[in-house]
């Protein structure tokens, strides 16, 4: 059984995004040795996963990008959870095996439990999850996340989406893993 890896930025007060979705901090206080930490964490995975909002955001950036992202992003297979359907992507550019990864990706409608399950059943290398806050609230609480890899921003928002908001808590964690970074970007990694 692979695990289900859960790879967020968050600030320091807990939120993955402001209260208007910006994520721009996330850039300004990110350093190249963050940034390489992060292209890690996606290369090891064997399976990426997101919600459909961040599938459409993504889908038509990837296969055009350029830089140390753009490799995994583009090459490693994807799953789309949706619960109002999905209709595929038209990425408005010339068929190319960046696009044919994302045009590819499986899509699952029904029950988030019951396709992490599927999923986590396949051989395979771990399966990593992206995406926003309410797709990870929801991926948290059906009790199936393996570890959690956080990076945490020095920079407190004071309002925005959480990731744990909808959590059976208490949430007990055990940190495995802590790394800094220069300019104060701590990654985190937990076990479940």
């Amino acid at each position: 059984m692979r695990k289900l890896i859960v790879k967020m930025s968050v600030s320091i007060d807990g939120f993955v995004s402001a209260a208007d979705g910006g994520k721009d901090w996330v850039f300004k206080t990110g350093d190249e040795e963050s940034a390489a930490w992060s292209v890690d964490q996606i290369r090891q995975a064997g399976l990426i996963i997101m919600g459909r909002k961040t599938f459409e955001t993504l889908a038509p950036y990837w296969p055009a990008a350029t830089g140390p992202f753009a490799a995994p992003m583009n090459e490693i297979p994807k799953a789309v959870f949706t619960q109002k359907g999905f209709k595929g992507i038209d990425s408005g550019l010339e068929q190319s095996p960046a696009v044919a990864s994302w045009a590819g990706a499986r899509v699952f409608d029904g029950d988030l439990a019951a396709g992490i399950k599927e999923l986590k059943a396949e051989p395979g290398k771990p399966i990593v999850a992206i995406g926003g806050a309410g797709f990870m609230q929801s991926l948290i609480a059906t009790g199936l996340v393996d570890e959690y890899h956080l990076a945490i921003h020095p920079v407190a928002l004071g309002s925005g989406l959480p990731i744990f908001g909808s959590a059976q808590m208490p949430l007990y964690l055990k940190l495995d893993e802590v790394k800094v970074f220069p300019k104060g970007v701590i990654a985190k990694t937990y076990r479940a």
